[in-house]
C-alpha cells in the first residue's frame, strides 16, 4: 500500500469517525407538548432555549403559551407532557393531586406595577404592592386585569384579597388574554396593570408606560418546571418530559437564563434558581 493510498483511508477514517461522534440517537417519540405560560412566552425566552433543547435531544416542542391555570389544565386532562409555570400554590394542589411529579425549581423574576407617567393613583414610588392598589381603588383610575386563572392574575388577585378590595365597577376590567396583550390594552387605555419584568421590558419599546411599583417582596415570580404523571396518563411523553426538565435545571440551561436579556436590556430578565430551594426563595 502506498503513502498516498494510506492517507485516503486515514482521512475516510477520521471524517467517518467525526460523523459519527455527532450522531445523536433519536427519541422513540419525539414529540413533546410544552404547557407554560404567556410570559415566558412572550418575554422571547422560549425562541432562544428550545431550539437548543431541540438540537441537542432530537425532541420536537409543540409550546401551547397559556396562563398558568391553563397550563395546569391541560396538564390535569393529560394534554400535555410538561409544564413550565409560576403558580406556586397551584403547582402544589396539582402535584398532590397526583397529576404532577418532579416538580423542580428554574428560576424567577418579579412582578411590577405599571401605567401611564401621569399616575392618576399616585402611586409612583410606593413601597407596598397592597398600598399602591389601595391608591388606584381609592381613586378609581383604570386597571387592566388578565382575568385568566394566570400565576399574574393569581397573584393579582390576592394582593386586592390583602388590601381587603373587592376589585369591580367601570375602572376595573378584565382582558381575558395574555401578558402581552393586557399591557397593549393598558397602554391603549391609560390604565394600570400588573405584570411580570420580563414581558415588559421585552417590548416596553412599544408601551407608553412605566414601572411605578417596584422591588417588594410580595411580588416575586417563580417559575417550575413540572412533568405530567405518567401514572395518570400512560401516553404522555414521560421520556420528553424528564429530558425538557433536566435541560432548564442544568448547568448549560441555567447558564443560558442567567444571560438572557444582557446584551439587550442590560440585565437578565430571569434569575436562575436550579441549584436552590424553595425555601431559598421564601415560598412555603
Amino acid at each position: 500500500m502506498n503513502r498516498s493510498t494510506l492517507l485516503r483511508i486515514v482521512t475516510v477514517l477520521f471524517i467517518l469517525a467525526l460523523a459519527l461522534s455527532g450522531c445523536k440517537k433519536s427519541p422513540k417519540n419525539p414529540d413533546l407538548i410544552l404547557a407554560t405560560t404567556t410570559s415566558t412566552q412572550d418575554s422571547g425566552l422560549l425562541d432562544e432555549m428550545i431550539p437548543v433543547f431541540e438540537k441537542d435531544t432530537g425532541y420536537k416542542v409543540k409550546t401551547v403559551a397559556v396562563g398558568s391555570g391553563a397550563a395546569l389544565q391541560m396538564g390535569q386532562e393529560g394534554n400535555a407532557d410538561v409544564l413550565l409555570v409560576h403558580s406556586p400554590a397551584a403547582e402544589k394542589t396539582f402535584v398532590e393531586g397526583g397529576f404532577g411529579i418532579d416538580r423542580k425549581l428554574v428560576m424567577h423574576n418579579d412582578f411590577i406595577i405599571v401605567g401611564p407617567a401621569a399616575d392618576p393613583a399616585g402611586i409612583k414610588g410606593t413601597a407596598k404592592a397592597v398600598d399602591a392598589f389601595t391608591k388606584i381603588a381609592n381613586a378609581k383610575a383604570p386597571f387592566i386585569s388578565r382575568g385568566d386563572k394566570s400565576g399574574t392574575n393569581t397573584m393579582e388577585l390576592g394582593l386586592w384579597k390583602k388590601a381587603s378590595i373587592t376589585p369591580e365597577g367601570d375602572w376595573y376590567v378584565e382582558s381575558g388574554q395574555g401578558m402581552g396583550a393586557t399591557l397593549t390594552i393598558a397602554s391603549e387605555k391609560g390604565a394600570y396593570t400588573l405584570t411580570d419584568r420580563a414581558t415588559y421590558l421585552a417590548n416596553k419599546a412599544t408601551y407608553s408606560l412605566e414601572i411605578l411599583v417596584e422591588g417588594d417582596n410580595a411580588l416575586l415570580n417563580v417559575y417550575h418546571v413540572i412533568s405530567v404523571n405518567p401514572e395518570k396518563w400512560p401516553k404522555v411523553n414521560k421520556d420528553g418530559a424528564k429530558a425538557f426538565a433536566d435541560f432548564f435545571t442544568s448547568k448549560k440551561g441555567q447558564d443560558m437564563i442567567a444571560k438572557f436579556g444582557v446584551e439587550k436590556y442590560g440585565q437578565a430578565l430571569f434569575t436562575p434558581d436550579a441549584t436552590k430551594t424553595d425555601a431559598d426563595l421564601g415560598l412555603p
